[in-house]
């Protein structure tokens, strides 16, 4: 029987070789994700940035997927861990505004200026912890800085424990493996919930200074301001979204800087900013590869096309900064010195990324300070040898091994 769409490789093998074959296929078009739900990928640049504003567009399975609603979607679906959230991410019209307006109170530009100290306390003692390393010898750099940074400063800002992010960060990286069995999805779903319901406990005990603590207290003065299961999952949506897209980005900024030399001149020259790097990585290596699931809240005419009202959605953010449309023939290329740098990394309408200025802020003061302590760092193997992450959802590396130079003390250079 022939397949009438063809199936997301699970294992990420090459997710820019699939977007290019998806992008061909027209700016929207059927693919079939893992247990044989089919969905629509949105490919084309144009099309993504208007789907992302269309007040017919939702993220609310509970309310527009029909075949969730009916229990079509079983239980144990190797991605129910992605539409069974209740919360500001899956929330759909009021009751969005509401919780994002909530969110939003503690991602505030004078937080993301009070946190850029702990940004670099956390930074330096990971590059203190590199530098102790014997130069010559190979480390990976994923795990021992792209991970931990914003992993380490995300839990900061929720109240978690060093112990309990080790434990829930287990939890996170299954889930954005989308080679999972249904058996282990559903173990996912039950060990984050767990984890922030033991997290929320403590904070009901003794809050302190930090967003748990804050979304508590809004829950308990006001109950119907936040409901239990809101909390819980808004509180792993912050954690997941926080540390999860900016670990990918870390690996793939410093994959890009050390692969292209000539770039890095441009940085460590001045004739290019660490902005420069940020918004360039962001538009050519999108942490977010595809992300789990819209829906059509009525009929979606597009050029050619007619998403049914119901249907699901995948954004495929790997498309827009490589369009040819958008940025030409050369999209796929890494290049510092592009004028035009959009991208759609951080999302796009009511959906944009709340925490998009710390995250900026983790990426400036992270890349500098590495590269300032290590500005002869270099891959240990090559480029075409790194392994990608077994997920159509991200986009990065299982490991970075990188050898490590002489580094140059602390404060010895200007950033």
């Amino acid at each position: 029987m022939e397949r009438r769409c063809p199936v997301l490789d699970t294992t990420g093998r090459d997710i820019h070789a699939e977007t290019d074959h998806l992008r061909a296929q027209g700016p929207a078009t059927q693919v079939e994700l893992p247990g044989g739900v089919v969905v629509w990928s949105i490919n084309s640049h144009a099309t993504i940035r208007k789907l992302l504003t269309d007040p017919n567009v939702t993220k609310s399975a509970r309310n527009h997927w029909p075949a969730f609603i009916n229990g079509e979607i079983p239980p144990d679906w190797e991605m129910i861990s992605w539409i069974a959230m209740d919360n500001m991410v899956t929330a759909y019209g009021n009751n969005h505004v509401r919780l994002r307006r909530l969110v939003g109170k503690a991602f505030t530009p004078r937080r993301t200026e009070a946190i850029k100290p702990r940004i670099a306390e956390l930074t330096e003692m990971l590059v203190g912890a590199l530098a102790a390393t014997p130069p010559g010898e190979v480390v990976d750099l994923r795990e021992r800085f792209a991970y931990p940074l914003p992993a380490m400063l995300v839990a900061d800002l929720i109240g978690m424990s060093e112990e309990a992010r080790v434990e829930t960060a287990k939890v996170i990286d299954m889930m954005v493996d989308t080679t999972v069995s249904p058996e282990q999805a559903q173990s996912i779903l039950l060990g984050w919930r767990g984890a922030m319901d033991q997290l929320i406990a403590e904070k009901r005990r003794q809050p302190g200074e930090d967003i748990t603590s804050d979304l508590v207290a809004a829950r308990d003065e006001d109950g119907s301001r936040l409901s239990e299961v809101e909390l819980t999952d808004t509180i792993f949506a912050i954690l997941g979204a926080g540390s999860e897209t900016t670990i990918n980005f870390f690996d793939n900024a410093i994959t890009a800087l050390l692969t292209h030399p000539e770039q890095l001149d441009l940085v460590k020259s001045g004739e290019a900013t660490w902005d420069d790097v940020i918004d360039e990585v962001l538009r050519v290596e999108s942490p977010l590869a595809h992300l789990p699931l819209r829906y059509a809240v009525e009929d979606i005419h597009l050029d050619g096309v007619t998403i049914p009202k119901g249907d699901p959605i995948l954004v495929n953010y790997t498309s827009v900064g490589r369009d040819p449309a958008l940025h030409g023939a050369d999209a796929g290329q890494f290049d510092l010195t592009r004028s035009d740098k959009e991208h759609l990394s951080f999302g796009y309408g009511p959906h944009y990324c709340l925490g998009a200025g710390i995250a900026r802020a983790v990426a400036t003061i992270g890349l500098s300070t590495l590269f300032e302590r290590f500005p002869d760092l270099s891959l240990a193997v090559a480029k075409d040898d790194l392994q990608p992450l077994p997920t159509f959802i991200m986009n990065g590396h299982r490991a970075l091994p990188v050898r490590l130079t002489a580094p140059v003390p602390a404060g010895a250079g200007a950033r």
